[in-house]
């Protein structure tokens, strides 16, 4: 992507990706201390939401939560299953940029109902519905989207949950954060190869693998808002135990962060077996054709997904689509109107 020109810059879509710089250089881990501590004195964590709101922000903590050993266990779940649980003894994260996603306040208004007092809400508006249902809330300063597809907002609440968990594990955010803001500008901007794009354009299907820390997931969420095409998330090694059944050689896969061993795996079952494409987006080449990003230690996952999000943005305008206007994709998927169900 090119913000300087309007074959780029028309688009909203690509005006707050670009945006997602500015939000990743302002924001400070500190905006989370007070709360960290009432979720640590609760003792687990639960962060809820839909769609883009939970995906990669939820799973991004919880990833970094495991591998840290954090004493207090993080997990995620849609709102509408969540409400199954008992949820007395957990913390809730309830994450919703327009504050009126129905399924998310009817959770807020259960949780606070049962007397659980550590029920916050995470937002892009001031005063909104959720607002009204939890204990606290905390809004994002990225701003409000114009493009159907979130973004921005996306980073901002990742960051905001991370820092979360970086208190309770006595992590230094900030200096992990150093020089993020000119990697991410980096990977939204580098050039794609035009013969991957092309081949993503051509293809049937686009599926993303990789781990399971939201990126690839989220990205696959992306492809379908933003290119239009049928999308899968092959988690982990997913892409090589059964799927290759009903794989077509004329589909991609773009492996996020390959994992070293499974490598040869891949090479073997989708590229010799099947017969399709398999790109990588990587810090460093691998024995796919590689869209290489800079390294970014801990934050490499938000690199990954901007690269991920320049790439579609370029199928999308090879496609010759409009960017900002899904023909059945909304902003709020499902609006809260005041009715309990």
């Amino acid at each position: 992507m090119n913000r300087n020109e309007e074959r780029y810059s028309q688009f909203a879509l690509v005006r707050e990706m670009m945006d997602t710089i500015d939000v990743v250089e302002a924001f400070q881990p500190d905006v989370s201390k007070e709360v960290a501590g009432k979720i640590k004195k609760a003792g687990r964590l639960l962060l809820t939401g839909e769609g883009s709101s939970r995906i990669f922000p939820a799973k991004n903590a919880i990833r970094k939560a495991l591998m840290w050993g954090l004493p207090v266990p993080v997990v995620t779940d849609g709102s509408r299953q969540a409400a199954q649980y008992n949820l007395d003894k957990f913390a809730v994260f309830c994450a919703s940029n327009s504050g009126k996603t129905k399924e998310v306040v009817l959770l807020a208004k259960q949780i606070t109902a049962s007397g659980n007092i550590n029920c916050f809400g995470l937002t892009a508006n001031q005063g909104t519905v959720l607002a009204g249902e939890v204990r606290e809330t905390f809004v994002l300063h990225c701003g409000w989207e114009h493009a159907v597809a979130a973004t921005k907002s996306v980073v901002e609440q990742a960051l905001f949950y991370q820092s979360i968990i970086s208190h309770i594990a006595g992590k230094d955010m900030g200096a992990a954060m150093k020089g993020l803001n000119q990697k991410i500008e980096q990977a939204l901007t580098l050039p794609i190869d035009k013969k991957i794009v092309e081949k993503a354009k051509a293809a049937r299907v686009i599926y993303f693998a990789g781990y399971n820390d939201g990126v690839a997931e989220e990205l696959t969420l992306k492809t379908n808002e933003i290119t239009r095409k049928k999308s899968d998330f092959l988690e982990g090694t997913y892409a090589v135990h059964g799927i290759e059944e009903v794989m077509d050689p004329d589909e991609v896969v773009f492996v996020v962060d390959p994992i070293e061993d499974e490598i040869a795996k891949f090479q073997e079952v989708l590229i010799k077996g099947v017969g399709l494409t398999v790109v990588a987006i990587a810090d460093h080449k691998t024995p796919f054709p590689t869209i290489v990003v800079p390294g970014g230690g801990e934050m490499a996952p938000y690199i990954y997904l901007c690269a991920g999000w320049n790439l579609l943005v370029e199928i999308g305008l090879a496609s010759g689509i409009n960017l900002d206007k899904p023909e059945r994709a909304r902003k709020v998927g499902n609006e809260f109107s005041g009715q309990l169900c």
